[in-house]
């Protein structure tokens, strides 16, 4: 019974007489208020990864929660202000952001794989504490920013490929894992931050409590099966600076 009341989302007058004056009236009142307050449905697809290195899951982590959260903010914002230039213009830059991020990730996991080809390496190491999540896509940007992910713990993987098999040092391994995490967790900041300009925009217009209910209902977009579930987005106190250092040179 409660679903039929969900699908059609009408409610039966108490008296006929109450809608004598026009059968309508009683009706349209009923559903205009029911479609200003019933949520949106938005799309999304859920899907299911498997992290494997400790780098990409401190990623995951301490930033994916936030940037998924502020992707979905920064697209409900933007349709709040209304303006279609401040609209272009703050999703070029944060495809910029990703794309190049992407390219230069591409790039290097080409590089590291030719160095695993030359030296024969063609198994991949297993992992003793691999996670799978469950990941929510509800933005291009945020499909982009988890392909970015999975192409990083690609990276992970072959780096210690090659310091397994002894091709690399501990510090040239160690290197070129911390310059990969820091990349992609100042990233996450970065997007935040756009996320927070954009608010304050808003509020600037006149438009702070519209912002806020509508944000509301952010979507979490993440769960992580486990025991560690709950410290999805805790943080471990370790240091995650902006500083990247400089890039080491990994069999070059």
């Amino acid at each position: 019974m409660l679903f039929f009341r969900h699908l059609f989302r009408v409610r039966i007058p108490l008296a006929w007489d109450s809608i004598a004056g026009d059968p309508n009236t009683h009706f349209e009142a009923y559903t205009m208020a029911e479609a200003r307050n019933r949520a949106y449905s938005r799309p999304a697809f859920d899907r299911r990864i498997i992290i494997q290195s400790e780098q990409a899951q401190r990623v995951f982590e301490r930033e994916f929660p936030r940037v998924v959260s502020a992707l979905y903010a920064i697209d409900v914002i933007l349709r709040i202000i209304g303006d279609d230039h401040e609209i272009d213009e703050i999703e070029s830059v944060v495809g910029a952001m990703i794309g190049d991020c992407a390219k230069d990730l591409q790039n290097e996991k080409a590089r590291i794989d030719k160095v695993r080809e030359d030296n024969g390496i063609t198994s991949l190491p297993r992992y003793t504490h691999p996670e799978q999540v469950e990941v929510r896509i509800v933005s291009p940007q945020v499909a982009q920013f988890v392909a970015l992910l999975q192409k990083m713990d690609e990276l992970m993987i072959s780096l210690d490929a090659l310091w397994l098999c002894g091709v690399l040092s501990n510090k040239q391994r160690s290197d070129g894992v911390y310059q990969w995490q820091q990349r992609l967790l100042r990233l996450g900041r970065r997007i935040v931050a756009i996320e927070r300009r954009a608010r304050a925009s808003a509020g600037k217009r006149g438009k702070e409590a519209e912002v806020r209910e509508a944000t509301g209902d952010t979507p979490e977009g993440t769960n992580v099966e486990g025991s560690e579930a709950e410290a999805v987005i805790a943080d471990d106190g370790s240091d995650d600076s902006d500083a990247i250092p400089a890039r080491a040179a990994i069999m070059d």
